[in-house]
């Protein structure tokens, strides 16, 4: 026995010595970081805006240009082509494919998959801009760009960590699914995932996202996130739009119902007035409250930043918990009221309020939608307007939330380590990414948040940036992510090894000659 233990001590010792940090690498990326800013620089001049039917042809585009980096790194690559999406205005237009491309595919390996987004929120210089959303522009250690963090920055980092790793060996089979929809909801990709779970998911062990940022200055694990629900409301008061010379005064307006009915939606500091909408939220424990008080958040920074007048909430665990564990409501604005900044003196016939909340964890999207709907129309039938209303909702995702214990989560702890010498933390995003949620429920598979955007890098916002610093070391991150999981794998199995029964000498000294000739 006491044999045994010393085969297995060296066994494990010598892959922890393979996989200390691997300066080769770290310098073959250093070496080549004005290529990588370069190729981010080609990713990010693509106006890959989602939300805009007429800019399609440049998601388009966008896929495209990532199949043909894939293809250089030895993939095999399917676009997968999802069909048209019909507009509100009955017309129709082509969906942008999805990506799915595998790297290696070694049976005794494991697999995991990446996922990523390339399309991006709109963006224009006269919103605010200091530089040209579209044209990199690296200022004082920033890589401004829309798209840098939100996510073809990350997107890329992860390509990049494969291409580093390919001058040694993959220690992992590697695949990629990346959509051009995520800014909309990602149309189309919930089928596609549910008619691939046996086929291109059937093999893979874990699931990372590349979407998210750190909540702080130290590099963060995300383990939930919230999901949203979308809502517009619709009133109509005539049947054109009238003057308001001529009808003010004597109609009910559709205006004025629309900001009564918002108003009755949340209150000055952020809570939601629905009825029943904090009813499925789940108590908070002790253990969440220590993740909380040990996260690092510097309130004062974020409003300096952003230019925050002060938040609704006074303590930085309050404030951490508002904006990921418990829901929130946004009223995001009007379409059909006159917004130009010239004066116009019109009653509008019809306008649109868009608003949206946050869900968390055991909060179900179709009961908040009944909840608001149920709200709202007893609201207006109290204000007893002749006017016409509808509610739709127009996106609906779950909330997602992990278990930090997994293997993976493990590998990115130990990667941070290496790599940032400092301890991760953890974070509960308030954000959104549809597909999690759906990953889990339909593959089972493990599903890790590794992402590698700073807090202040104002994805969806004027100015979005990504550190470079976050982007080269952030390709180490990656790479190093690969290399541990790896281990920690092989670890595992050597750990299952049964040690209750007869084990001949000649086996571990095989087990040991065919590690030891492995090149890692």
């Amino acid at each position: 026995m006491l044999i045994l233990t010393l085969l297995l001590f060296s066994i494990v010792m010598t892959e922890e010595a393979s996989l200390a940090p691997p300066e080769p690498i770290f310098q073959y990326i250093d070496e080549h970081q004005n290529e990588y800013v370069q190729r981010l620089k080609d990713w990010v001049a693509i106006e890959s805006d989602s939300s805009n039917p007429l800019k399609r042809e440049q998601v388009i585009k966008m896929m495209h240009l990532a199949e043909e980096r894939l293809k250089q790194l030895g993939g095999i690559v399917e676009l997968v082509e999802l069909g048209v999406q019909e507009l509100p205005n009955g017309n129709t237009t082509r969906l942008p494919p999805v990506i799915l491309a595998n790297i290696g595919m070694d049976p005794s390996k494991t697999t995991v998959c990446f996922y990523g987004h390339l399309d991006v929120q709109p963006a224009k210089l006269e919103d605010g801009w200091s530089t040209e959303p579209y044209i990199l522009t690296e200022k004082n250690g920033s890589l401004h760009g829309r798209g840098t963090s939100d996510d073809k920055g990350q997107v890329l980092a992860v390509l990049h960590a494969v291409e580093a790793l390919q001058l040694y060996e993959l220690p992992v089979n590697v695949k990629f699914l990346l959509e051009g929809m995520e800014e909309v909801g990602s149309t189309g990709l919930f089928k596609l995932v549910e008619q691939r779970n046996s086929t291109f998911f059937s093999d893979v062990d874990y699931i990372v996202v590349t979407d998210t940022s750190w909540i702080s200055n130290k590099p963060g694990i995300t383990y939930g996130t919230r999901g949203q629900c979308y809502f517009f409301i619709e009133v109509e008061c005539a049947k054109q739009d009238l003057h308001s010379g001529t009808f003010g005064g004597i109609i009910p307006e559709a205006t004025s119902d629309l900001i009564f009915l918002l108003s009755t939606l949340v209150n000055a500091s952020g809570h939601i007035l629905i009825p029943g909408i904090y009813d499925a939220v789940a108590p908070l424990t002790e253990k969440e409250r220590k993740i909380y008080e040990t996260t690092e958040f510097d309130a004062e920074k974020i409003k300096a930043k952003f230019g925050i007048k002060n938040f609704t909430y006074n303590t930085k665990e309050e404030l951490l918990m508002r904006r990921s564990r418990y829901p929130s409501l946004s009223i995001h604005g009007i379409e059909g009221a006159y917004s130009e900044s010239a004066t116009k003196t019109v009653i509008p016939s019809r306008v649109i309020g868009k608003f949206s909340i946050r869900l968390v964890p055991n909060m179900e999207p179709s009961v908040v939608i009944k909840q608001v709907t149920d709200h709202l129309y007893k609201k207006f039938a109290e204000r007893k307007s002749p006017n016409h209303i509808n509610i739709t909702c127009v996106i609906s995702a779950k909330p997602w939330i992990s278990d930090v214990e997994e293997t993976q989560y493990l590998a990115g702890r130990k990667a941070i380590k290496k790599v940032f010498h400092t301890e991760a933390e953890f974070i509960r995003s308030g954000g959104t990414i549809p597909i999690a949620s759906h990953f889990q429920e339909v593959t089972g598979k493990s599903i890790l948040f590794l992402g590698i955007g700073g807090p202040d890098d104002a994805p969806h916002g004027q100015n979005e940036k990504i550190n470079r610093y976050n982007f080269i070391e952030g390709i180490k991150l990656y790479a190093v992510l690969l290399q541990e999981l790896a281990f920690l794998i092989k670890q595992h199995d050597i750990e299952r090894i049964p040690t209750n029964i007869p084990v001949s000498i000649s086996y571990f000294e095989g087990l040991l000659e065919g590690h030891n000739n492995e090149d890692h």
